[in-house]
């Protein structure tokens, strides 16, 4: 085995930072589309529901290939697919930024959640096999606070934009800046070193796959992460809905800028990745979703800084809960650490697709009240799960 990324290294600081980068590019080419859905449904004579589609198909087109991907990731090399589904998926948002047709629009967001998918899946991977053993709790920690910021960037980017000129227009500069990023990791993220890729003929292992689905504390991480993210984009798809009516009426620039929340969620992967490795992943995993369950209770409140803070627990608690659980999920079982990665994402992306879009119908014939009392459903439903799972030895 090669040697490991530990601290102190030009590897580890190369491979933190180009990771950190990825991230950010990944998930917010992910989110794109998520601060304009009211602009999009107003552009295309769409309802919330039919609008939220421009999220939920680049999520299915994820969910779908994570199967391919947890089939076939004993034949794919790490670093190489990341940089590959980053790079195509940049280009699908510049052509998504002169696309006339919205049905067009939802074909090129299922592609590229096709591709993005190699990307989360690989990257737990990669620093399950290149990172030393006892720092990998805070380097999924330093790689999921990405994930947040790369959502708040390309909604303040792209939600500006929108007022100043167009959605069109963030697209594309927002497209052009992630595939800088794809070509920086090329250069200096450090090779997968640690894990045998098998050539020749490649086989779709079902057998691995249903081996996963066998394993109950496997199953329990999953339905658990299925859960927490399908209420965190349902919140995210329709809060703008109600920022921009009364009695808020805030314009786009400034909800795009609510999205600077997303910066908790960066302090949580941090801190709830990194108390982890003393107090272990179950206990985190409890407190989280007992946190996230009170910040969507809070958003119920009318005054727009109850909100906010609502929206703010919220968040702190959903990164506590996907931090743990996507670093859990590998260590849980000796199976294929991307293979393992990818079907975590799995169930991930389907709830984010499912609830991310059934949240409409509840917006639209109950208002936000509505959404709320499905989420808390959702929320304690995953919270029975995340009790259930730490009683049982870690």
């Amino acid at each position: 085995m090669a040697r490991l990324i530990d601290k102190g290294t030009r590897e580890y600081t190369c491979a933190l930072i180009m990771m950190f980068f990825g991230s950010l590019a990944a998930f917010g080419a992910e989110y794109c589309l998520q601060p304009v859905i009211p602009i999009l449904a107003q552009d295309f004579n769409l309802t919330p529901t039919q609008a939220s589609l421009s999220m939920s198909f680049g999520t299915i087109g994820m969910a779908f290939s994570m199967l391919l991907i947890a089939s076939i990731s004993k034949h794919l090399e790490r670093k190489k697919v990341m940089v590959i589904a980053l790079g195509i998926s940049s280009i699908l948002i510049l052509l998504m930024s002169i696309t006339e047709e919205f049905a067009l629009i939802l074909a090129l967001r299922f592609v590229q959640g096709i591709l993005l998918a190699g990307f989360p899946s690989l990257a737990v991977a990669y620093i399950n096999e290149e990172f030393n053993p006892k720092i990998i709790g805070a380097a999924i920690g330093v790689y999921v606070a990405a994930t947040p910021l790369g959502g708040l960037v390309g909604r303040i980017l792209i939600s500006t934009l929108t007022d100043v000129a167009s959605w069109r227009m963030g697209l594309m500069i927002a497209g052009i800046l992630y595939l800088l990023s794809a070509i920086m990791m090329w250069i200096f993220l450090p090779p997968s070193l640690n894990k045998k890729i098998e050539h020749g003929k490649i086989k779709i292992q079902w057998k691995d796959f249903l081996s996963l689905l066998q394993n109950k504390k496997i199953i329990m991480i999953y339905l658990i992460a299925f859960c927490v993210m399908g209420c965190f984009v349902c919140t995210y798809n329709f809060i703008s809905y109600v920022l921009m009516t009364e009695p808020y009426n805030l314009s786009q620039t400034i909800i795009g800028f609510i999205f600077v929340l997303y910066l908790v969620g960066s302090v949580s992967s941090a801190v709830m990745g990194t108390l982890s490795d003393h107090y272990g992943h179950g206990i985190i995993i409890v407190i989280s979703v007992i946190i996230q369950l009170v910040g969507i209770l809070l958003t119920l409140f009318m005054p727009l800084i109850v909100k906010i803070i609502g929206l703010a627990i919220f968040t702190y608690g959903f990164f506590g809960v996907h931090s743990n659980a996507c670093a859990w999920a590998p260590q849980s079982c000796q199976n294929d650490k991307a293979q393992v990665s990818a079907m975590y994402m799995l169930f991930y992306y389907i709830g984010a697709s499912t609830f991310g879009t059934i949240g409409g119908t509840f917006l639209s014939n109950y208002g936000w009240s509505g959404i709320v009392v499905f989420e808390t459903v959702i929320l304690t439903i995953g919270l029975i799960l995340a009790i259930i799972l730490y009683k049982k030895k870690e």
